[in-house]
């Protein structure tokens, strides 16, 4: 049977946790969106990226002596075992705190190519780890909570509640709808693509914004051989586009990101800044949103993007929002070729019918290697 996620909510509160902190999960979506609609802003923090969101629950810990309660993917967990291990253990700082994880790629769960491997190594690696462990599911009650709980506050250290795929009732939310007004994703990536140079070759940042770029080459019987669609690894395709570019910085590399996926390593920015040559453009599509997990905020149209490009060192910043600026700005590009930062803010939502690459990741990798090689 599955849970409401309201319930678990209040169950959480029963237990003691006031203050939750995160990386948003698709499985986790719906506890999500109950989670903003119940807490107040200083009770909920949508975190930068997963290691950002245990450091920030430990800080609550040592402020108010509760312990936080910590949600993320299973994807993720990698950003956050640092923080775990090395501060909040029982043998370090010991902070007691528990860490929702969506389980993605759970043994005997089909899932994308990407979660696999993490989910099924996902049991072994908090075993290593020595982090107990407890599941959420439509076998699992939510008196697992509770057990959890006690392990927490007797051990002093971190717990985990691995949360299976369909855990959790629809959340019964009124989210307001985009602006009409505004570009879609789709139609900002598509406006990129056909104004660049064909010899142009693309890294994409996961999720829908991968998903867009091989439909958008789909729909204008475009070659996808130039483009690397990067699976996972979230927040991590400007750096690979960076390495490219270095490799060879007489190829004209683009890299399109999302403002969640930027956010989440943004020091990556200083060094691309300091490092890029010409020919390289870092596309920022700033929804404001993890569209890719369910449309949960980010603080993406909260920062000044353009001005921290600028001071990290990018040649030239803009933002633009209509079809004719992107053009515009990337004819500049092409003109210039020094390492630019285009911002083109869009609004969320996706296509419904939006299709996935047919081609496995390394399938990917080799034609991608052999057109630009």
């Amino acid at each position: 049977m599955r849970h409401n996620p309201k319930s678990i909510l209040q169950e959480l509160r029963s237990l003691g946790f006031s203050f939750f902190t995160g990386v948003p999960d698709s499985l986790l979506k719906d506890f999500n969106s109950i989670l903003m609609q119940e807490s107040l802003p200083d009770q909920h923090i949508i975190a930068a990226n997963e290691g950002n969101a245990i450091a920030i629950g430990v800080g609550h810990y040592l402020g108010s002596g509760k312990p936080a309660f910590v949600y993320m993917q299973n994807s993720g967990f990698g950003n956050a075992i640092n923080p775990i291990i090395s501060l909040a253990d029982p043998e370090v700082y010991s902070i007691p705190m528990m860490i929702m994880v969506g389980w993605r790629g759970e043994p005997g769960i089909k899932d994308e190519p990407q979660h696999v491997k993490q989910g099924r190594v996902m049991k072994t690696l908090l075993e290593s780890l020595e982090i107990p462990y407890f599941y959420l599911s439509q076998d699992h009650g939510s008196h697992e909570l509770s057990r959890a709980t006690e392990v927490m506050n007797s051990t002093s250290g971190p717990v985990v509640i691995l949360v299976s795929k369909d855990t959790f009732e629809t959340a019964d939310t009124n989210e307001p709808k985009p602006e009409n007004s505004q570009l879609t994703r789709e139609e900002a990536i598509t406006t990129v693509v056909k104004s660049l140079r064909q010899d142009s070759f693309i890294v994409s940042t996961t999720g829908m914004t991968s998903r867009e770029l091989w439909e958008t080459r789909k729909n204008l019987n475009s070659a996808t051989d130039r483009d690397f669609l990067s699976v996972g690894s979230m927040g991590h395709a400007s750096s690979i586009a960076l390495g490219l570019n270095l490799a060879q910085p007489q190829k004209t590399l683009v890299c399109l990101d999302g403002d969640g996926a930027a956010l989440m390593h943004m020091g990556s920015l200083a060094v691309i800044g300091v490092n890029a040559k010409s020919q390289f453009l870092h596309v920022v599509l700033n929804n404001g949103a993890h569209d890719s997990v369910g449309g949960q905020p980010t603080v993406g149209q909260e920062v000044d993007f353009c001005g921290i490009a600028r001071s990290c060192g990018y040649s030239a910043v803009s933002t633009v929002k209509t079809i004719e600026e992107i053009q515009e700005k990337i004819l500049s590009f092409t003109e210039d070729s020094s390492p630019h930062f285009l911002e083109i803010t869009v609004k969320k939502g996706n296509r419904k019918n939006l299709g996935r690459p047919t081609e496995n990741p390394a399938i990917n990798r080799d034609t991608f290697m052999k057109a630009f090689n």
